[in-house]
């Protein structure tokens, strides 16, 4: 049984073409809504259509400005809410804040926390995602939260170009965080795995990296689920070619946030292809040679079909 009489999507100014990417995957028009700011920077919301009933999902990555993305989402919640909603789950396939989910230092906050508290105190009944950066965020919600995965996506793209199940090429993490990760990936891969161990031997000393497990003449795939300036990502390539005398190597992340220099880091970097999905958009105003994206919509499209029929989306994870 449907939770509402039929599917209503709208989508805040975060990623308007991935929202329409979504739409046609499921054979829907994107909802009219008109997000925009007052001379003060308020930010205004206007549903141009009926909701009543509807079961509406929020397309809305809280990329940057991430604060002004997350207020659309949130008020946008709340004019659903207003205007009677069957029900509202936000779909959010970059969920931002979620590196603070934990007390680094004393009187440090938990952003995470407080963000889930207000996706839920504005109205929200479910949240999507994809790769949480932490996945025990799923727990500070009080509400269903599915995370999808996205490391099928690259799956399929590395197995095109025969690189599953490749005697020479390996999986590596840039970190030790990142170890889990990495280690399901290329199970999926059927490949080996190597992990980098950065650490400061001595206080104002550059950092070391080691390389647990051999590269020497290897192609290399790191992988992360999130590439942000890019600095982490592309001092482990250097390291991989100048200490483990790696042969090729290419990068792959669900979430491309590159911030401040990242997209001139990459370009000068060894690493030959970076790939994305389009969870973000591409934050240069000119494409770069060396990054390219893979399309999350019809994993998004599924998942959302699925939520509204009340069906398993487990399939999904898998």
């Amino acid at each position: 049984m449907a939770h509402g009489k039929d599917i209503k999507i709208i989508c805040g100014n975060s990623n308007i073409p991935f929202a329409e990417d979504v739409c046609r995957n499921i054979g829907l028009r994107l909802g009219s809504t008109v997000v925009s700011a007052f001379s003060d920077g308020e930010i205004a919301v206007s549903l141009n259509e009926t909701v009543r009933g509807s079961d509406v999902f929020i397309i809305q990555s809280t990329c940057t400005p991430i604060n002004d993305h997350l207020m659309e989402m949130l008020i946008m919640v709340d004019a659903c809410k207003r205007a009677s909603a069957s029900r509202i789950t936000c779909v959010m396939p970059y969920f931002g804040y979620a590196r603070q989910d934990r007390k680094a230092k004393a009187r440090d906050p938990i952003s995470a926390k407080l963000v889930s508290n207000l996706i839920t105190a504005a109205g929200t009944d479910r949240v999507l995602t994809m790769d949480l950066h932490a996945a025990q965020i799923q727990g500070f919600f009080d509400i269903p939260v599915d995370n999808l995965i996205g490391a099928p996506l690259f799956v399929d793209y590395y197995d095109r170009k025969k690189f599953k199940g490749s005697s020479d090429t390996i999986i590596v993490s840039p970190d030790i965080g990142s170890v889990a990760r990495a280690r399901a990936f290329a199970l999926k891969m059927g490949l080996g795995l190597a992990i980098i161990d950065k650490r400061r031997e001595k206080a104002n000393q550059s950092e070391v990296m080691n390389i647990i497990g051999s590269v020497e003449g290897k192609r290399i795939i790191l992988y992360d689920d999130m590439v942000d300036t890019a600095g982490s990502l592309c001092e482990a390539a250097k390291a991989l070619v100048e200490v483990g005398r790696a042969k090729e190597l290419f990068a792959c992340a669900s979430h491309g946030v590159l911030s401040g220099n990242a997209i001139e880091r990459i370009e000068e970097s060894v690493i030959k292809e970076v790939i994305f999905s389009d969870t973000i958009p591409f934050p240069g105003e000119k494409p770069s040679a060396k990054i390219k994206y893979l399309t999350a919509a019809p994993l998004f499209a599924e998942a959302i079909n699925r939520i509204f029929e009340e069906v398993s989306i487990s399939t999904l994870f898998r």
